[in-house]
């Protein structure tokens, strides 16, 4: 069930400036560790929902090129927060990266737009 964002400033679209991300069908606009989808005035908070192809799964050998190793995702790291699930991944290079103790796991590719 979509939560309504109350007092977005702006529409969300194609030259809004956020980062879209194709989901259940629809196109979804990251902004500031949201994920939102418009739907005519109304802003949706919406969340990708854990499935095969997003799992929520600890993968410590997950080992990605797209940052050092001492890297570590969180506010303000450089990646945009996701809301996957019950928790917050972020977004490296097409697919989801969830902080788990000493390393991140893979929690599978997104679309963007």
């Amino acid at each position: 069930m979509a939560h309504t964002h109350e007092n977005h400033d702006h529409m969300h679209g194609p030259a809004c400036g956020h980062t879209a991300i194709k989901h259940d069908g629809h196109t979804d606009y990251l902004h500031d560790g949201h994920l939102h989808h418009q739907n005519g005035d109304t802003v949706e908070e919406h969340a990708l929902a854990v499935t095969s192809a997003n799992p929520a799964d600890c993968t410590p050998s997950h080992d990605c090129g797209a940052h050092n190793k001492g890297h570590r995702h969180g506010p303000g790291c450089g990646h945009e927060a996701v809301p996957h699930g019950d928790h917050v991944d972020y977004l490296v290079a097409g697919h989801l990266h969830h902080p788990h103790g000493d390393h991140c796991d893979d929690h599978g590719k997104v679309q963007t737009a």
